[in-house]
């Protein structure tokens, strides 16, 4: 059985799976992503590939940033700096000496639910990830939309509220749209000493306490902000929101909620805007590493990504 070593590279967790062709996991992990430079991430990296040495016949890579698919090399890294410049064939792909296949996360969400989920007979529509900023994924006349090179869909830097100052990070749906940051604020204002926990942070919100919903219903209605942005401009089917987060029922629920307040406030935006269908991503924290792993089929097949 042919098997592929897929990495999801995000800001707080690296995360790993052992897959075969048809997408199943035989194995997977994940270890806290190391921040502190390079060389110890990528030590880290290969721990995990040492691993599983023998067993993979090709690596699926997905990380933040704008990723030259053509080339395999990481730009600029997102929330990880340290990887613009980062060249996965002369790294990976020469330790391991299989195929390697790069693609940026955002985008990998949406090849992941183009294949196998929510957008696999859907025309027009936009995965986005809500992590420690915000991935994203367009998909037009059914293809990745990746843009002249490689930017588009990078949502983190969509500005929804420029009364800061484009200089303030909160004037970004990054910052907005964080779903870490929202966590955090949450646990916080709760006097939880571990605030990163997200499962603390909803039962807070569940449990009316303090402003745990306030602020909740803010961050909820900063997504629906930035879904109706993209909705202006692409005129989607159907809108799907990845990440660890949208496990969370009550998430999902309350984003169309905020979408629809918006709507229905402005009765010419209402009655020309109309509503895509907004759903959880079907693989929820395991989308980028399906994604990352159709990528880099189609890289060994001979096929245009789409």
């Amino acid at each position: 059985m042919t098997q592929y070593l897929a990495f999801d590279i995000g800001g707080t967790n690296l995360k790993y799976a052992l897959m075969d062709k048809t997408g199943h996991i035989i194995e997977k992990g994940s270890t806290p992503t190391n921040h502190e430079n390079l060389d110890i991430f990528m030590a880290s990296m290969y721990e995990i590939g040492d691993k599983y040495r023998g067993q993979f016949e090709g690596i699926a890579v997905c990380a933040p940033g704008k990723i030259d698919t053509k080339k395999q090399v990481i730009h600029f890294g997102g929330a990880l700096p340290f990887l613009d410049g980062l060249n996965l064939e002369e790294t990976l792909g020469k330790r391991y000496q299989v195929p390697v296949g790069a693609e940026n996360d955002g985008k990998a969400a949406a090849l992941c639910e183009q294949w196998l989920g929510e957008l696999h007979d859907v025309n027009t529509g936009a995965v986005m990830t809500l992590g420690t900023g915000v991935g994203g994924g367009i998909l037009i006349d059914n293809r990745v939309l990746h843009g002249r090179d490689f930017q588009a869909g990078e949502l983190s830097w969509m500005i929804i509220n420029s009364g800061v100052g484009t200089k303030n990070m909160d004037a970004y749906t990054g910052q907005l749209c964080s779903a870490v940051g929202m966590v955090r604020a949450i646990n916080k204002e709760v006097q939880n000493n571990n605030l990163n926990d997200g499962k603390a942070a909803f039962d807070a919100i569940q449990k009316e306490k303090v402003t745990a919903p306030k602020i909740f219903q803010e961050y909820c209605r900063n997504v629906a902000i930035m879904i109706l942005n993209v909705q202006t401009v692409i005129n989607g089917e159907k809108i799907v929101i990845g990440g660890g987060i949208s496990a969370q029922p009550i998430l999902i629920k309350e984003i169309r909620h905020q979408f629809k307040l918006l709507l229905t406030n402005n009765k010419m935006l209402g009655d020309q805007v109309t509503p895509p269908e907004i759903v959880a991503a079907k693989y929820k924290n395991d989308t980028n590493l399906y994604g990352a792993l159709y990528a880099l089929l189609l890289e060994i097949n001979g096929q245009e990504v789409r």
